[in-house]
């Protein structure tokens, strides 16, 4: 079955590599910069950058991706991630899309940020997205903060001087702190999950 994904351009995401993993797993996905265009089966909500600037340049898109949602899988990957939760404390506090209940912290003092380079995963739960990927396996990361939410929403942990949620997720809606279109076989497994998840809800 042939789906059709939306990558959310929002002027903050990584989208190019993001395009050329799903192009890699034979699925030809779309760029979405207006309303009109979120008429997808699935959406992919990339970001790379401060929360505050990232919820100011989503405001426009916000109301229609909400009410997108309620039917659709999303999948927020790094920034994009975050920007489901309750609020950041990123620069200030800001409110955040509040699809997911939870906050966004900045990892703890003495530890070099941002976070970056390759980490493993403990993975706390069965789920669709994670089928086919051994637990621990290493994906790649880069960020200075972290959601914390509760264990109802947390598929997976990873350890960076305390344990925080590396892979969230409530009902359809998913979200990784790291990049896995930059994570390898993994990263891509966990890619045609998400495929696979967005082609059972049509």
């Amino acid at each position: 079955m042939s789906v059709k994904i939306g990558i959310i351009d929002y002027g903050m995401g990584n989208l190019k590599s993001v395009y050329k993993a799903f192009r890699f797993l034979k699925t030809e996905p779309i760029f979405i910069d207006k309303e009109e265009d979120f008429n997808c089966d699935g959406l992919i909500l990339p970001g790379v950058g401060a929360f505050e600037d990232g919820m100011k340049n989503l405001a426009p898109f916000i109301k229609v991706l909400k009410k997108e949602v309620e039917t659709k899988p999303i999948l927020g990957i790094c920034l994009g991630m975050q920007m489901l939760f309750s609020d950041s404390e990123e620069n200030g506090f800001f409110k955040g899309l509040n699809l997911i209940p939870g906050s966004v912290k900045k990892l703890p003092e003495g530890l070099k940020v941002p976070h970056m380079g390759w980490n493993s995963i403990d993975f706390l739960d069965d789920d669709p997205f994670l089928m086919g990927i051994k637990n621990e396996s290493y994906f790649y990361f880069v960020h200075s903060y972290a959601p914390f939410c509760g264990p109802d929403y947390t598929l997976g942990e990873t350890e960076y001087g305390i344990r925080f949620p590396s892979i969230v997720s409530k009902e359809f809606i998913y979200g990784t702190q790291f990049h896995p279109e930059k994570s390898g076989e993994s990263g891509l497994k966990l890619l045609k999950n998400y495929i696979n998840i967005v082609e059972n809800t049509i």
